[in-house]
């Protein structure tokens, strides 16, 4: 088994969440061509660089692409992630760079969610991750997007006695008052202008850094870390498919 393929335990996870249906010629072997994909995502190499070992890189391409219009990324991640520990729940961004490579690409009506930030040509990753750290949903904007804003159609999961924690770029009236709504409680640091600051606690607000540590395990993923995509449809499925082994990774770790 090479460093990056799948291990067994992770095989047996993902081999009954994908597709079943095969029309006509019976398709490549899934898991030889998982490994091609997760090899291209953690060295951030070009799909045409994938070892022979995976089979053409155009299988690869084509799978990638395929399962990305029939929403099975997500619905791996969704599946993998449906058991995370959400009493406490955290929020935040990290801008990626936009390599040459993906900037370039013919110019669309859609939005490829790049934009020019203080780090040049940027994309942001927005992540909610649970009390484990681990991540729960998962959006992108424009690198200049502000978090809090961006943030509005992220939080269906926090729910009647949560907590969530977040810095002081998503404080505002308008969230605090959602978090009530549903029962939840915002433990958000306060903006500096701010005349009345609202409960806050330090101590709870300490393990906010495992959603930062989240980011960090997401950057190990080479093609996540610099965004070469051009579409922002295919980086967020790459975004996911790291996600997904995030979360394999945990849980075989904790079986």
């Amino acid at each position: 088994m090479a460093r990056f393929d799948l291990t067994d335990f992770e095989w047996l996870v993902i081999q009954p969440l994908l597709p079943t249906k095969v029309r006509g010629v019976k398709r490549v072997d899934d898991r030889r061509v998982l490994n091609g994909i997760f090899w291209r995502l953690r060295t951030g190499a070009p799909w045409a660089d994938i070892p022979a070992r995976y089979g053409p890189y155009t299988t690869c391409v084509n799978r990638f692409n395929r399962w990305r219009r029939a929403g099975v990324w997500k619905h791996i991640l969704d599946a993998v992630s449906v058991a995370y520990e959400g009493d406490i729940q955290m929020i935040d961004s990290s801008s990626i760079r936009v390599h040459q490579h993906g900037a370039n690409g013919k110019k669309d009506q859609r939005s490829r969610c790049m934009g020019h930030s203080r780090g040049g040509l940027t994309t942001k990753i927005h992540a909610l991750v649970d009390a484990m750290g681990m991540p729960i949903m998962l959006k992108l904007t424009e690198g200049q997007a502000a978090d809090g804003r961006s943030a509005v159609d992220m939080f269906d999961t926090v729910g009647k006695g949560d907590i969530l924690l977040a810095d002081r770029a998503y404080d505002s009236d308008a969230l605090r008052a959602e978090m009530e709504a549903r029962g939840a409680r915002a433990n958000i640091r306060a903006m500096p202008q701010r005349v009345i600051k609202p409960v806050f606690s330090h101590l709870l607000y300490k393990q906010r850094n495992l959603v930062e540590r989240f980011f960090n395990k997401l950057k190990h993923f080479r093609a996540v870390a610099t965004r070469y995509d051009q579409r922002d449809d295919n980086y967020l499925a790459s975004v996911q498919l790291a996600s997904i082994r995030i979360w394999l990774r945990h849980n075989e770790s904790v079986t």
